[in-house]
C-alpha cells in the first residue's frame, strides 16, 4: 500500500518487475538504488557460484552494505582530520594583544638560548 503523495514506478531487478512506491522527487534516486542493486545481484549471479535468487540478495545488500560502511568510515576520518586542522589553526591563530616591548625582548632572548640549546645536541633537558 503507498502512501498519500507518493507514486508507484516499476523497476526491474535482475530480469523481475517490482512495483515500488516513491516519495515525490524521490525518483532519480530511487532509480539509482534499482541501478545498484540490479547490477551487484547480476555480478554475483553471473559468477555463478550462487543460484538462488534469495542468497543472491542476500550477499549483493552485504556487499552494497559493506562498501557504504567503507565510505562512511573514510568519511569520518577525513572529517576528523579536518576538524582536528581547523582546531589547530583556530588555537594558533587566535587574536592576542601585542606584546609590549619589554616582554618581547624577553621572549626573544628566551627563543634564541633555547635554539642554542636545542643545537648543542637536539634535546630540550
Amino acid at each position: 500500500m503507498s502512501k498519500p503523495g507518493s507514486k508507484q514506478i516499476e523497476v526491474q531487478i535482475m530480469g523481475q518487475s517490482y512495483l515500488l512506491s516513491c516519495p515525490p522527487g524521490g525518483e532519480a534516486s530511487l532509480l539509482d538504488a534499482v541501478e545498484r542493486v540490479d547490477t551487484a545481484m547480476c555480478r554475483i549471479r553471473d559468477a555463478g557460484k550462487v543460484k538462488a535468487r534469495d542468497r543472491i540478495a542476500v550477499l549483493a545488500s552485504l556487499n552494497l552494505a559493506f562498501e557504504l560502511s567503507q565510505k562512511e568510515a573514510e568519511s569520518f576520518q577525513a572529517s576528523s582530520f579536518a576538524q582536528a586542522e581547523n582546531s589547530a589553526f583556530a588555537e594558533a591563530s587566535f587574536d592576542a594583544e601585542p606584546l609590549d616591548p619589554q616582554t618581547q625582548a624577553r621572549v626573544e632572548d628566551l627563543m634564541r638560548r633555547l635554539d642554542q640549546t636545542l643545537d648543542k645536541d637536539g634535546r630540550l633537558l
